[in-house]
């Protein structure tokens, strides 16, 4: 494991952007596994450990989370930000061909990036999102989201995530406390908040409305596995079977007994994303 950096560049100036590398940095295959909106590229440390016995495996956190910096313009973060950043991190790699695993907003990152003329994207792995995103989920996810919480102990972060993570489904004590370590910072005060900067939450809460992204999805044409928790709000689960019939027509699996988003911390969980991005 290698932590590294690139910059990026917004409106407002220059920005560092921190990602995870995993094994051999002259392989010939790379797998770049992002992750959702308030986590970090710290989240696939159990899949990047999988996966690195195929490919160089990178794990960025986007700005505004984790490493990376924070945005002097909060109206910044958003997906054309995001997909500049990834495509900045693409040319960093000096890579022509990649394969894609993103979980929530990653996954959407990603099919934004399959879907352009000439995408370097090879094959893509969607994590309980999808081209149809309800109004009704955005809402809870709006409710949570930027509240610059403070906590007066890690344990504290702990009941916090057990909570609002809740959906992530069954995970050990020892998984729970990686989540934490990497998912909190500690103030000048001595009290610790969430590893992002709640100014994310700005355009979240201007965007609550049902969001409609089929023409993205149509213009897939590369293998694509769709993953989803069978109690998803945010995924649901016409949509993930109209996903199979249209666009790339992808694979689907669902999981029982979680909700948004699986945390592909599982052994089955990883063991399907390996065999799947392996198949040839």
């Amino acid at each position: 494991m290698r932590q590294k950096s690139f910059l990026g560049l917004s409106p407002a100036g220059f920005h560092n952007i921190a990602y995870t590398e995993w094994g051999d940095p002259t392989a010939s295959r790379t797998i770049v596994c992002c992750h959702g909106l308030t986590r970090n590229g710290r989240d696939f440390d159990a899949l990047a450990t999988r996966l690195a016995k195929h490919a160089r495996v990178i794990c960025p956190d986007i700005v505004g989370r984790g490493r990376s910096d924070w945005l002097r313009d909060a109206a910044h973060y958003a997906y054309p930000q995001y997909c500049a950043d990834m495509n900045a991190l693409i040319a960093r790699l000096d890579i022509s061909e990649l394969d894609w695993v993103g979980t929530s907003m990653g996954g959407l990152i990603g099919m934004t990036l399959a879907a352009q003329v000439g995408t370097p994207i090879r094959r893509l792995v969607v994590n309980d999102v999808g081209p149809f995103v309800p109004k009704t989920a955005l809402l809870r996810i709006s409710d949570y989201v930027g509240l610059d919480n403070r906590f007066s102990s890690l344990k504290a972060v702990e009941t916090h995530l057990r909570k609002v993570l809740a959906p992530f489904g069954p995970l050990t004590d020892a998984q729970w406390q990686h989540l934490v370590a990497h998912g909190h910072r500690q103030r000048s005060d001595g009290t610790f908040g969430l590893a992002y900067d709640p100014a994310i939450a700005i355009n979240v809460k201007m965007a609550v409305q049902d969001w409609d992204l089929w023409p993205v999805w149509d213009r897939i044409n590369v293998p694509t596995l769709v993953l989803r928790g069978a109690e998803s709000d945010l995924l649901l689960p016409q949509t993930a079977e109209e996903m199979t019939q249209r666009g790339p027509r992808a694979k689907l699996v669902t999981w029982p007994g979680m909700g948004h988003a699986p945390a592909l911390m599982a052994p089955d969980q990883i063991g399907l994303i390996e065999e799947w991005l392996t198949a040839n």
